[in-house]
C-alpha cells in the first residue's frame, strides 16, 4: 500500500468535509489512517491461492485415520469493509465445514484463512466464496460449506439505519451443494 498516497487523500478529506488538518487531534490521523488501512486490508496484497499457500499447513491421514464425516469450525469471527461504501461489516461469523481427502488443515489455519480473507475491500456474497476456495485448494477438498453472518454498517449507521438488521450468505461446494445433512452443519 502507498502510505504517502493515502495520507496525502486523507489530509484532503479532512479538508473537504470542513474540518482543518492542523488541529488538534487530527494532526497525526492521516498517518494514523494509513497504518489502520495497512492492517485491516492486509489480505488486499495476496491472492486466494497465495492465502492457500499461507496458510495450507496440513495433515496426512493414514488409511485407518481416514474421515468420513465433515470437519466443522464454528462462530469464527470476523470483520471486513464493504467495497460500496467502505463501511465497516462488524459481528461477523463464519462457519466453515469440509470434508477431508487424505488430509486435514491445522484448525488454527481456518480461522487465519477467514481472517486474511477479509481483510480486503469485500462483499459479504464474496467473501464466503473466496473463504470456500481457499479452504478447498488448501485441504484438497472439493467439499466445502461456509456460512456467514454480520451487519453492515452501511445499513445499520447509515441508509435506512436499521440496526437489527443481520445478513447471512451461504456458499456451498461439491457434497454441500446436494447434501441436506451436510448444510445441516453449518448451520
Amino acid at each position: 500500500m502507498d502510505q504517502e498516497k493515502i495520507k496525502y487523500h486523507v489530509r484532503g478529506l479532512l479538508e473537504a468535509i470542513g474540518e482543518n488538518p492542523d488541529r488538534e487531534g487530527l494532526q497525526e490521523t492521516p498517518d494514523r489512517v494509513a497504518r489502520m488501512l495497512s492492517e485491516v486490508l492486509a489480505g488486499t496484497a495476496y491472492s486466494n491461492h497465495e492465502i492457500a499457500e499461507m496458510f495450507g499447513k496440513t495433515f496426512a491421514l493414514t488409511d485407518s485415520e481416514q474421515i468420513e464425516s465433515a470437519v466443522v469450525m464454528k462462530d469464527i469471527q470476523i470483520f471486513s469493509y464493504c467495497e460500496h461504501h467502505m463501511a465497516l461489516m462488524y459481528d461477523m461469523y463464519v462457519n466453515v465445514a469440509y470434508i477431508p481427502k487424505n488430509k486435514v488443515i491445522g484448525l488454527s489455519k481456518i480461522a487465519r484463512i477467514c481472517d486474511m480473507a477479509s481483510k480486503r475491500l469485500q462483499l459479504q456474497e464474496r467473501l464466503g466464496k473466496d473463504i470456500a476456495e481457499i479452504i478447498s485448494e488448501a485441504t484438497g477438498s472439493p467439499d466445502v460449506g461456509v456460512l456467514i453472518t454480520g451487519s453492515h454498517s452501511c445499513m445499520t449507521a447509515r441508509g435506512i439505519r436499521n440496526t437489527s438488521a443481520k445478513t447471512t450468505t451461504k456458499t456451498l461446494m461439491g457434497k454441500f451443494r446436494t447434501d441436506k445433512n451436510l448444510q445441516e452443519l453449518i448451520l
